[in-house]
């Protein structure tokens, strides 16, 4: 039985030649192993990271060039002959592909046996793949010494017909290399919590398994790239849709397995539904493709059928309506914004890790400290991410803040041990609005966007100072609903809670054991004396974020207010959410030049 590894690793983005030495280390690692394994799976674009978009000219390479140094590493980890596929932006006659290459090393025929071209493109969501590279055309099975073995990436695998079309062409075992982000919260049949986005996958590739009979390895991707979290959870799926592995979540690791493919007999034979279709399939092909040749409809055949027979009376059996439970539209689905708490620490610990200090090289973040949920949250997953020893917390009073944020603020700092710096802002504050109006008396707005702007300009100096980087601590209800100052709160470089509505920031909160006095107290920005963020909405958040859950996901308002709201406070809500879409953008740029940034020049942040 050949044994098969599945390396759900984290690349590092836009480095091609630092990828290859860490695929020659799992090799290196994997040649420890006895038995031997025969085949190992590395994920999609695992060569360069997934989102490097207009760096694709930068990062792709021939596969013969791929070959070649998965040759030098493999040499160079000593290790015994193995093949491998290994997920990688192609160069192929003139043209960019996200491609899979399948090659053998070291036995007595290396060379490249197989390359799939991804065929299926994404371009919604967080996606726009088909901007950078071109569609490949075709699905392939191919034989290798430990079995016949066809590959999908990703989407590829989203499609029924191409695990369809894998297995009428023989292949026992369908490779699926993947880089596909986590979204969402979900939860298995076991009842375990997951990202909704992995147990979508698990059941697809439970369905290729099951359906065709066939062996389903799937190498998920890890790490983040621009808040986008890959999350491992890698699987190795049996003829009989069991899943028999599952990598651990945000994680790097090798999982190893020896396949029996006699498996795929006994599969065959419980459920021969490959064997139907194969049957079937010349007859349904003659169905397809049946058009009219003006209008491009397809022609309609007479409906073929026995008449009635037996009489000609309706049935006499009754039908109990009272026994039908009626679902859909109407029924109350559940709290749309509950989390899983556990779940999420670790979704953002490990951002935090990967954004501060695999991507951008920091091993300190500094978070502005105000007493508050949001920033308390942020300090404890800094502190579970980082260590106590890496995070420093600045409190930042004006001469109004309340001594209540000072005092909350320092619960947290005692209960972390983290190191602390309070600085007040009061004399530059006072110093600049001094100078341009008469006796320093602005209006309460501009006061609080100055004091907000100088919170930021204190932490972005003491980032350099301490070589730590800034973290944001905004959650979304605020960014959906501007409540916040321009250019100052949302300037942080990461921020582990700009996807959580405040209700679940709070949860999140209660869970990783921030101070109950802090979850109970009034949000306020305490940039006004008697200042709550509830006061200034008009709106609890209970409401206020159910209302943004349901418009940004595209309910119109008169579905949201059957859903127990009031027409006002839908209003409310929907005004400020979209009088504030400015303030969610960068700059904008008069384009002039076919290399304008961000539109024709795209780069991530990170690469």
């Amino acid at each position: 039985m050949p044994r098969i590894a599945i390396a759900q690793i984290r690349p590092s983005k836009g480095e091609y030649a630092a990828n290859l030495q860490k695929i020659g280390g799992v090799l290196a690692q994997i040649a420890k192993l006895d038995p031997p394994v025969d085949l190992v799976i590395f994920p999609e674009t695992v060569t360069s990271g997934y989102f490097v978009e207009g760096g694709v000219r930068d990062v792709a390479v021939t596969a013969g060039t791929l070959f070649r140094d998965l040759t030098v590493e493999h040499e160079a980890a000593a290790a015994p002959p193995i093949d491998v596929a290994v997920g990688f932006y192609e160069v192929f006659q003139n043209h960019f592909y996200n491609s899979c290459l399948y090659a053998s090393l070291g036995n007595a025929s290396p060379g490249i046996k197989h390359v799939h071209r991804k065929v299926f493109l994404p371009t919604y969501g967080v996606f726009d793949e088909e901007r950078f590279v071109e569609r490949g055309r075709d699905i392939q099975a191919f034989d290798t010494r430990v079995g016949r073995v066809a590959i999908l990436i990703c989407e590829d695998a989203w499609h029924s017909i191409t695990g369809t079309i894998a297995a009428l062409q023989g292949a026992q075992l369908v490779i699926v290399p993947s880089a596909s982000p986590a979204r969402g919260t979900g939860m298995d049949e076991e009842g375990t919590r997951l990202p909704a986005s992995v147990v979508r996958w698990e059941r697809i590739l439970k369905g290729i398994a099951d359906e065709h009979g066939v062996w389903v390895a799937f190498a998920s991707l890890v790490g983040f790239e621009g808040g986008k979290g890959f999350p491992g959870g890698s699987v190795l799926v049996s003829p009989g849709g069991e899943i028999l592995l599952r990598g651990p979540l945000f994680e790097e690791a090798v999982l190893t397995y020896d396949v029996d493919f006699d498996e795929l007999t006994r599969a065959r034979a419980e459920s021969p539904l490959l064997a139907d279709l194969e049957v079937n399939l010349p007859h349904l092909i003659k169905t397809l493709g049946m058009r009219d040749a003006g209008s491009g409809m397809r022609k309609r055949r007479p409906v073929k059928f026995d008449p009635a027979v037996n009489g000609s009376h309706a049935s006499r059996i009754s039908h109990p309506a009272s026994r039908i439970h009626i679902v859909g539209k109407g029924v109350e689905e559940g709290d749309p914004l509950s989390i899983d708490p556990d779940l999420a620490r670790r979704w953002l610990v490990s951002f935090l890790k990967d954004e501060v200090v695999r991507r951008r090289g920091f091993a300190k973040g500094i978070v502005g400290l105000s007493g508050g949920v949001d920033s308390s949250l942020t300090a404890f997953l800094a502190v579970e991410a980082l260590g106590k020893q890496n995070v420093i917390a600045v409190r930042m009073p004006y001469k109004t803040s309340s001594p209540e944020s000072l005092e909350h603020a320092q619960l947290v700092i005692d209960r972390l041990g983290i190191e602390a710096l309070t600085i007040d802002i009061s004399a530059a504050v006072d110093g600049y609005l001094s100078q341009v109006e008469t006796n320093g008396a602005a209006d309460p707005t501009r006061r609080g966007n100055v004091m907000a702007r100088e919170r930021m300009i204190v932490l972005f100096d003491l980032s350099a100072k301490y070589k730590a980087l800034p973290i944001g601590t905004s959650n979304k209800s605020e960014r959906l609903l501007g409540y916040f100052t321009w250019h100052a709160d949302d300037t942080p470089p990461v921020n582990p809670l700009g996807d959580l509505f405040k209700t679940q920031v709070r949860a999140l909160a209660r869970h990783v054991g921030v101070p109950d006095v802090i979850l109970q107290k009034p949000p306020t920005p305490d940039l006004v004396p008697g200042q709550t963020t509830e006061g200034d909405y008009g709106i609890s958040y209970d409401k206020v974020d159910r209302i943004l859950y349901y418009l940004i996901r595209g309910l119109r308002p008169d579905d949201i207010v059957a859903r127990g709201f009031t027409r006002e406070e839908v209003d409310k809500v929907e005004r400020r959410l979209e009088s504030t879409h400015w303030k969610r953008r960068l700059p904008t740029v008069a384009v002039m030049s076919q290399t304008a940034i961000g539109e024709f020049y795209l780069r991530p942040v990170d690469y």
